[in-house]
């Protein structure tokens, strides 16, 4: 059960650890995972030694924080997150976020691998996350609600900040990266979605999907951070390509893609200001 008390717990035990404050933190998702490697001098800690952090058990991703500097600025990075496929709630998914904010994080990035919706759009390429679509009916807020965290009823108009959108619009021109803009939908997995639930989320108004990130942006809308999202498009969804979809294809995909997608990043990282 989320509670303030365990939140505090698990953030005393980092600060111990580490320098403060901090000012930026990145979910890292499939194909980013070696993204940490660019920190100078960082400190890497174990999820299992840091209470209420259970391992993280997807593949491609690893388990730890790590911290230090980046563009100048006091980075934090998630190696690894929690997905409800792997038998977490979405509280327990979206707890590191909390514990984040409570280590001083102002601005929050998330990074995931997606399936595209968008026929417009291509493997390989970018998507610029501007709002998303969540159909289960779990939720991370769910239960008593704790006012040193946030609000009983939080607004999520602008859950994806419109100043970091217009800075990661201007970094992927600089660069001549192509970044598409859309909805994510969230499905839980791990099965992958049907090409009946494709069409479905298509006419919703849904261009690309995955199984993460929802839970962490609604808390992170909860507790008054600035969210950035950013999806790499490693795959066309079920049923726009005429064969099915193995987890190593998005994998080989999320590699390819990676240093585009590092690129971008770390001029976003380097053009944030308070």
């Amino acid at each position: 059960m989320l509670s303030y008390n365990r939140v505090k717990t698990s953030a005393r035990f980092i600060l111990n650890q580490i320098e403060t404050p901090l000012d930026i933190a990145i979910i890292l998702g499939s194909g980013l995972g070696a993204y940490h490697e660019r920190l100078e001098n960082p400190v890497r800690i174990s999820y299992e030694d840091i209470p209420d952090f259970p391992p993280a058990t997807a593949l491609g991703h690893k388990s730890m924080l790590a911290f230090g500097k980046l563009g100048g600025k006091s980075v934090a990075m998630m190696c690894g997150r929690y997905h409800c496929y792997e038998g977490y709630t979405m509280e327990q998914s979206a707890f590191p976020v909390y514990v984040l904010k409570e280590l001083g994080v102002k601005v929050i990035i998330v990074t995931n691998a997606t399936g595209c919706i968008n026929t417009s759009f291509n493997a390989g390429e970018l998507m610029l996350i501007t709002d998303h679509i969540k159909l289960v009916s779990d939720s991370p807020l769910r239960g008593k609600n704790y006012d040193e965290l946030g609000p009983r009823f939080n607004d999520m108009t602008y859950a994806y900040t419109p100043r970091l959108q217009r800075l990661a619009r201007d970094a992927a021109k600089r660069l001549g990266i192509t970044l598409r803009e859309g909805v994510y939908a969230y499905m839980p997995g791990p099965s992958y979605e049907t090409p009946a639930e494709i069409r479905a989320l298509r006419t919703l108004g849904a261009d690309a999907v995955g199984m993460s990130t929802v839970a962490e942006v609604i808390a992170a809308s909860h507790c008054g951070l600035e969210v950035l999202g950013v999806s790499l498009l490693t795959n066309m969804a079920a049923g726009i390509l005429d064969k099915p979809l193995t987890h190593s294809e998005v994998l080989e995909a999320g590699n390819k893609g990676s240093q585009t997608l590092s690129a971008l990043i770390d001029h976003i990282i380097s053009e944030i200001e308070g």
